[in-house]
């Protein structure tokens, strides 16, 4: 760290600047720790637009490229997390709806993702868009996706191979069958929040829905982590927003907020996320190191238990 420029952080740039290489320097090549079994979180915001596929894509990458094993379940039948991850999904591709409405196996369907070593896709295809309508009379709707999952990671243990540490499953803008399954298959829950005026609209609606799952499907499910994405620290706006979330949810807020950036936006157009398409950009390094927060956080958590116990 000594060997930082000294910058007069009186602008913003300057101030984005010295933040940008104190963060290349505390990262680069950092291998970040295992959790001690597979964590297994869903990406939801029923509010559209908030940053929930390019928060997933990053994250993921971002701990795949820091050592981890990282699977990613593209639940969104837009698909746009199997197009940043750079994986087939056209028509046709076995995917996550076979999964759910065929009883596909999970390992029949999994893509090694080509731009990150350690990093694999469930893809979602076009037909994924009617299997809300497909669910509603099979057996076991809710459940679908978990059973699958767990099934997939019990074969890979029992076959000798490496276990995934991380799976993020990620949701559609909606409440609907897809997201239950995504909220039954998780033992956590990541909320994006924009920093913007309507970022706290309907997050009460989405937090009864966790705790209704809760009490009647899923007894683990836990609203584990606040991301703030679209942070424009310019703006009095993206302050009190941040400023009113980190007040409600203290312990879950992370100190890392993802600010607005043209090259995070760019990166899927090429078939890969920010964490590949430009490494050194202000968003990637914003997006590894919430990652690290993440992965941090999840080793004290583990601790702590043990403490308890």
């Amino acid at each position: 760290m000594e060997s930082v420029p000294s910058f007069e952080e009186d602008t913003p740039l300057a101030a984005q600047l010295a933040l940008d290489a104190r963060r290349r320097i505390r990262l680069r090549g950092r291998r970040f720790p295992r959790p001690e079994r597979t964590r297994i979180i869903t990406v939801a915001n029923q509010k559209g637009g908030v940053g929930k596929t390019t928060s997933t894509v990053n994250l993921a990458a971002g701990l795949a490229q820091s050592g981890l094993n990282v699977l990613v379940i593209d639940n969104d039948p837009q698909g746009n997390a199997s197009t940043a991850l750079g994986v087939d999904h056209r028509a046709g591709t076995p995917s996550v709806y076979d999964v759910l409405v065929n009883d596909t196996p999970m390992r029949d369907v999994v893509q090694r993702c080509p731009n990150v070593e350690s990093l694999w896709c469930v893809p979602a295809t076009i037909d994924l868009s009617g299997a809300e309508i497909e669910l509603v009379s099979l057996v076991s709707r809710e459940t679908r996706l978990r059973r699958a999952l767990d099934t997939f990671l019990a074969e890979r243990e029992a076959a000798g191979e490496e276990r995934f540490d991380y799976v993020f499953v990620d949701c559609p803008p909606s409440l609907g069958l897809l997201t239950v399954n995504a909220f039954v298959t998780g033992r956590e829950v990541l909320i994006p929040i924009q920093c913007e005026y309507y970022a706290l609209e309907g997050l009460s609606q989405l937090l009864k829905s966790i705790s209704m799952i809760q009490s009647h499907l899923n007894q683990e499910l836990h609203l584990a982590t606040i991301l703030l994405t679209m942070y424009d620290g310019r703006t009095n706006l993206a302050q009190q927003v941040a400023a009113e979330v980190r007040e409600h949810f203290p312990e879950q807020t992370l100190l890392t907020a993802i600010p607005r950036s043209v090259r995070v936006s760019e990166a899927p157009s090429y078939g890969q996320t920010v964490m590949t398409y430009d490494p050194n950009s202000t968003g990637a390094l914003a997006y590894l190191e919430a990652a690290r927060e993440i992965a941090e956080r999840g080793t004290t958590a583990t601790q702590e238990q043990r403490q308890d116990a």
